[in-house]
């Protein structure tokens, strides 16, 4: 099996053979930067698991602008939801880099599923997890402070794209200000404030679409304060 897939939670927990049989009905999918993997509106009837490369989910945000609202690496799920209730997508999923995708239909998992009936809490408990996240992200967006919501979101970037060096973690989010702006859900101006500050204490090191976490331990502290 991919190593990739493997180690993702769509694959952890379940039997090898019954996780060997849902890798063989996968379709490979490649993108190239910029190409639209699904448009915000499309009618769902896939679930996507990224190998390699990331990708930009964002909505329409007032005129000729768009919010980011996450960005997803390798091992990540996107699409799930629709697998059991197919809707219209309800946000546009554009590749950020190079992509490839393992990508698995509705008709697909279905009748998988129909082979391997154990399986189904396994996917509940996918679903649950979206929704505690779900839910996790709006708390933090109506209670959070900016300072404390710029520091969570250099975790989350930490954790998906952070690569350990001599100085601390190194993390190359590729994005301009303007998205890490929409990424916390505040204006420009106060997250470049909160970033200056953590660079000004040496948390963190700037540096052009990219940044060095000096000093996770501190930076945790902010974002749980």
């Amino acid at each position: 099996m991919d190593e990739i897939l493997a180690n993702t939670v769509l694959f952890a927990g379940l039997r090898p053979d019954a996780a060997q049989s849902l890798e063989q009905v996968a379709r490979r999918r490649h993108a190239e930067r910029g190409e639209v993997v699904f448009r915000l509106g499309d009618l769902g009837t896939s679930m996507y698991v990224i190998t390699r490369g990331r990708i930009g989910m964002t909505r329409p945000a007032g005129a000729d602008r768009d919010s980011l609202l996450a960005i997803l690496g390798p091992g990540d799920l996107l699409g799930e939801l629709t697998l059991f209730d197919p809707a219209p997508r309800k946000a546009t999923a554009t590749a950020l880099t190079d992509l490839e995708l393992a990508e698995f239909t509705e008709p697909a998992v279905r009748r998988w599923l129909q082979e391997e009936p154990d399986a189904a809490w396994h996917f509940l408990q996918l679903l649950a997890r979206r929704v505690r996240r779900i839910n996790d992200a709006l708390e933090n967006l109506l209670h959070g402070h900016i300072p404390h919501r710029v520091a969570g979101m250099l975790l989350d970037l930490a954790e998906k794209f952070g690569t350990p060096t001599a100085e601390g973690i190194r993390v190359d989010h590729g994005l301009t200000q303007e998205q890490l702006a929409h990424y916390v859900g505040a204006s420009r101006e106060s997250v470049n404030k909160s970033l200056s500050e953590l660079a000004s204490r040496g948390v963190v090191r700037l540096e052009p679409r990219c940044l060095v976490i000096l000093d996770i331990d501190r930076l945790t502290h902010k974002a749980n304060a």
